[in-house]
């Protein structure tokens, strides 16, 4: 009997093989009349004796472990923001990571689809609002973590241990220098006010990163107050609401409008390769909430095979060196208390964040975005 009449297809991700399989295998490559160089010397092998085979059988097992813990996350993060933090896990413990990537939206109705079939272990995601929505979705699966607990604060963590947050992003005010003084900004309510009219950029109502924003001001400020801020916003664009953030930014900076509202990891990005960028950051609501800061985060999928492995590559992101990482490379907030910022965020100097939970972003997404849509904003 010969194996070239033999073709099996095996998933990668999720394969064990067994002692079984491969003494079988041995046991036909044996009784071949023909065979090839590899089948060759697996029959010299075999002839060897039980140590040798022995050795073979271990060898298999390594390499079934190693495919054990192979993780695969769906991710809605920058694949070339992300895979440096997953390389160095890698390297660490050899543990392999499959990266499929999509927006938020698109993961979360794969997931869906495929149900108890998918092959996703975990989802990497942003914003605490998608993050919510997953687990109200039944997608994720609570998990148990000591660790977690110690390293991410429980503000920035789901209460029934859904998901966690592994970085925090600040959304926040910028401005032209050469046309607003720092003493001008204060809130973001403020920017609803008549003296900013034909004045502020904003992002498109679509981005999540504002529909938690604003349900955040809902929290903050009441459902009443909040809907009379975002009219005065509309009522003050310079311009045509923004795809995107750097975008934005480099509006402001080219004389569009004076003021805006970003996150601060864009601007960080943008001063990676300009360094000499003629917009200023100012840190919204310090004499009042605080501001607004959002996750990206993380949790395991519902029907992950690999549920332990996967919790430690968590744990692993909210750890002292991953974190760091974070920082430098991605220029987002440690999320982890006492750990270094790099000198760029520092630069930029302390500031008060809201303490709000950030699972509210998610409790509160619906309304938001009805108001903004009754308020125009598109």
């Amino acid at each position: 009997m010969s194996l070239s009449a033999i073709s099996v297809t095996l998933p990668s991700s999720k394969l064990t093989l067994s002692v079984a399989v491969l003494g079988m295998m041995l046991g036909l490559t044996g009784c071949s009349n023909s065979s090839t160089p590899e089948e060759s010397a697996e029959a010299e092998t075999a002839e060897m004796g039980t140590e040798q085979v022995t050795t073979d059988n271990a060898t298999a097992d390594n390499a079934a472990n190693a495919d054990a813990q192979t993780i695969t996350i769906y991710s809605s993060r920058n694949e070339q923001l992300i895979k440096p933090l997953l390389d160095r896990y890698t390297e660490e413990t050899g543990v392999k990571i499959e990266l499929i990537t999509d927006k938020a939206g698109p993961l979360m109705a794969r997931l869906q689809a495929e149900g108890q079939n998918t092959p996703a272990d975990m989802l990497l995601t942003v914003d605490a609002g998608n993050l919510w929505q997953a687990s109200q979705q039944g997608l994720l699966q609570p998990v148990a973590s000591e660790v977690l607990e110690t390293n991410v604060p429980a503000k920035y963590r789901d209460p029934k241990g859904m998901w966690t947050g592994l970085s925090l992003r600040a959304r926040t005010i910028f401005y032209d220098p050469s046309k607003v003084t720092a003493d001008q900004i204060s809130t973001y309510a403020d920017l609803a006010d008549p003296k900013w009219k034909g004045k502020l950029c904003l992002r498109t109502s679509n981005s999540v990163y504002n529909q938690s924003l604003v349900a955040s001001m809902i929290e903050n400020l009441g459902a009443e107050q909040t809907e009379q801020v975002i009219r005065g916003w509309v009522d003050n664009l310079a311009t045509d609401v923004f795809s995107d953030d750097t975008s934005l930014l480099e509006a402001i900076a080219a004389g569009q409008c004076e003021v805006g509202i970003a996150n601060s990891y864009y601007y960080g990005r943008i001063f990676d390769e300009k360094p000499d960028f003629p917009v200023k950051i100012s840190w919204a609501n310090q004499a009042t909430t605080g501001t607004h800061v959002n996750i990206s985060g993380a949790g395991v999928i519902a029907n992950s095979d690999n549920a332990d492995g996967t919790l430690k590559l968590i744990e692993w992101l909210s750890s002292d060196s991953a974190q760091g990482i974070y920082a430098s490379s991605d220029k987002e907030y440690p999320i982890k208390e006492g750990v270094d910022e790099s000198e760029l965020l520092g630069s930029w100097g302390q500031f008060k964040k809201d303490d709000i939970n950030v699972q509210k972003f998610g409790e509160l997404q619906t309304q938001a975005i009805q108001m903004m849509d009754k308020a125009g904003y598109k």
